[in-house]
């Protein structure tokens, strides 16, 4: 007979261990913010608000975000779902080529696209919305391929397709449900770009919002921390509720709610009248 082994019981102390390194990073993390709210203090991160030029540069960002998010998703959603269905070969094709923005300085690519450029475009606000399409293709292709690989793509479009659902409404109706989580990564991180990228809309000679930081940084120090502690919690605030929003909708998911419900119903609709 083989001899009886005792089951490993798990070691106390890993517990420990795993507080104290979140005690590190915490410490990690929170000490320099802490110490740049001490510096900038809650008067200057109050009054920020009412400084010259501050609400001209958020509406930019504000607007190129919006713009960048809608492109990149128009673009990266359709084509990501496309290779992996009926192109998988290509996948690492697309994971190559969505790297090279992040390859490539950014300094070098707004050169060269003011060089190429028509002259019409270059006086416009939106080209360096485009030019963040670019630079935003690496966090949403990964985003949105980790959302994919998280689900039965081919189960979800053969079933829809077989009771009667068109591509548009199998994209509508089944896959983009199922992919909300990976979605608002995207757009968080898409976001999370546009307000803080500077080199780009420095040298286009646009005062977005980190512009301003930076050209405000000049006139008083203490409002330019004051600014930028503004944008980091605005962009925490935005990944507590993606958080919230992702634990809910995992709960439904984990309940059995399938989102082919609405596609049986509607043709079920649809064939008795």
């Amino acid at each position: 007979m083989a001899p009886l082994t005792r089951p490993r019981r798990p070691r106390q102390d890993a517990g420990i261990w795993r507080w104290v390194l979140l005690l590190i990073a915490g410490v990690y993390f929170i000490a320099p913010l802490a110490t740049a709210q001490r510096f900038a203090g809650f008067s200057s991160f109050s009054s920020v608000f009412t400084q010259p030029g501050f609400g001209a540069a958020l509406w930019l960002s504000a607007q190129l975000a919006i713009v960048t998010t809608v492109i990149t998703l128009a673009i990266m959603v359709p084509t990501t779902i496309y290779v992996h269905l009926r192109l998988p070969r290509l996948r690492r094709l697309l994971e190559g080529i969505t790297i090279l923005p992040i390859v490539f300085p950014p300094i070098v690519l707004i050169l060269g696209v003011l060089q190429a450029a028509p002259p019409w475009i270059k006086s416009s606000q939106w080209l360096l919305g485009l030019e963040y399409v670019i630079l935003a293709m690496p966090f949403a292709y990964r985003a949105i391929d980790a959302g994919l690989r998280a689900i039965d793509l081919k189960t979800l479009t053969e079933a829809a397709s077989s009771l009667g659902s068109g591509w548009a409404s199998t994209l509508w109706r089944v896959l983009l449900p199922n992919l909300g989580t990976a979605l608002m990564s995207a757009t968080i991180l898409i976001v999370a770009l546009v307000l803080g990228e500077f080199t780009m809309a420095s040298l286009d000679l646009f005062v977005t919002f980190p512009v301003w930081i930076v050209q405000f940084d000049q006139l008083n120090a203490q409002m330019s921390v004051g600014a930028s502690l503004f944008a980091l919690y605005v962009t925490w605030l935005i990944l507590m509720a993606i958080t919230l929003v992702g634990t809910r909708q995992a709960r439904r998911t984990g309940r059995g709610e399938v989102s082919l419900f609405t596609v049986t119903t509607s043709n079920t609709t649809v064939g008795e009248s």
